[in-house]
């Protein structure tokens, strides 16, 4: 998500000179490497390691983090967008279809994502915004929606379907991750400042009235457009739809600030500086788009250089930060940091049958059943019975203590 962050940030730029379109469109096809790659390695995850796939779905903790492939799937949708449908390569009716794809790929992921979080306890003390994870997918509709809209002819009857689906996903997505934002207030309250990885997950919060600001001015704006044209509502309803939405939008672009500078303040202080932990610094990118955009989209609107050049100056930050954290999870990478299993999680993938054989091996010999964990934390396959004398389990032998 951080390689959309760059070029849907860049692409959006005031003054926006040629070059800067090449350097997006390589972003946008690492973009798709890493959307692939991650897919390839979740499936083989499930194919060769289903247990260990298994508690990835169930943690409390990373299992939020699944529906981040829909996010990751909705940046390339509007990647395809900007720079395959607009040059003229594909045609509006790819993306039409593509809009569709991507609801029901949200849904299919989310529903039983939530159905599994919500299916057991959490403590509010250990709560961070990254829990609205599990909601961003339905919300970003919107975002898929309004950019739909923007090479999607809008007399085409089936504008409207775009347009009232999107308004009704942004309106899901945003008040029940509103809910979350207000757990989060709580548990501020409650603990203090989020610490540690936990301290990333506070720029989640900017997320969702970021995003929402954005949905509603580009929304509204379509709404302009196709309710007079078909007849919708009343001879004004386009009006009243889009000068809400510049409103409302103004009023979230101050929540997002809010949470910006309520995330930025304590972070050094707080954050673990560890690079086993670099993969959560991550979400100090994408969450920060919508609000970034939306100054560019309030730009246009009140035709201020102030707002175009908040935009600017956050949208090559993001670039900044994108440089430094590639290089330290590379570095990371290279140092097994990260994405390296660790040992007791490759243990905890043993065939059934060599668990139940290694445990017959125990039993036989008079010992406790034993899990394979057990026997990787002694040390090999060897289990001390008592005092005197091993079992050694693979082989089902007792050998004197002294000879091992």
């Amino acid at each position: 998500m951080g390689t959309g962050a760059v070029y849907l940030t860049l692409s959006n730029l005031k003054n926006h000179p040629d070059f800067l379109t090449k350097v997006e469109i390589v972003f946008f096809c690492l973009n798709i490497i890493l959307f692939v790659t991650n897919s390839t390695i979740l499936l083989l995850q499930l194919v060769l390691f289903r247990q260990q796939f298994v508690r990835l779905v169930l943690d409390p903790v990373k299992g939020v983090f699944v529906p981040l492939i829909v996010l990751s799937f909705a940046t390339i949708i509007i990647g395809i967008i900007n720079y395959l449908v607009v040059p003229g390569h594909l045609t509006f009716e790819f993306v039409y279809v593509a809009f569709w794809i991507y609801i029901a790929f949200a849904l299919m992921v989310c529903i039983p994502m939530l159905m599994i979080w919500f299916n057991s306890s959490h403590d509010i003390k250990t709560f961070t915004p990254a829990w609205a994870f599990l909601v961003f997918p339905l919300m970003l509709v919107g975002i898929v929606a309004i950019n739909v809209l923007r090479v999607f002819p809008l007399l085409d009857p089936r504008a409207i379907n775009v347009l009232l689906v999107g308004y009704i996903f942004q309106g899901l997505g945003f008040f029940v991750t509103f809910f979350y934002l207000t757990l989060y207030i709580l548990r501020v309250m409650t603990t203090g400042f989020l610490e540690g990885h936990q301290a990333n997950g506070a720029f989640v919060a900017c997320g969702p009235p970021g995003f929402t600001a954005l949905a509603l001015i580009k929304l509204g704006e379509a709404s302009r457009v196709i309710l007079p044209q078909f007849g919708l509502v009343s001879e004004t309803a386009g009006e009243v739809f889009y000068a809400t939405a510049v409103m409302g939008s103004l009023m979230l672009l101050g929540l997002a600030l809010f949470f910006f500078v309520f995330g930025v303040i304590p972070y050094w202080f707080k954050v673990h500086k560890h690079l086993n932990e670099i993969l959560g610094c991550w979400a100090l990118t994408f969450p920060n788009v919508g609000f970034v955009v939306t100054f560019r989209a309030l730009g246009d609107v009140f035709q201020s250089q102030l707002f175009w050049t908040a935009h600017a100056v956050f949208t090559y930050s993001i670039c900044a930060l994108f440089v430094i954290l590639f290089s330290l999870t590379i570095f990371a990478i290279v140092r097994g940091e990260v994405l390296f299993a660790k040992e007791k999680d490759l243990w905890a993938d043993i065939m059934p049958e060599e668990q139940k054989r290694l445990t017959d091996n125990a039993a036989s010999f008079g010992t406790d059943t034993v899990s394979t964990l057990d026997i990787v934390h002694l040390g090999g396959r060897k289990l001390s019975v008592d005092g005197f004398s091993e079992v050694d389990l693979e082989k089902g032998e007792r050998r004197p203590y002294a000879n091992i």
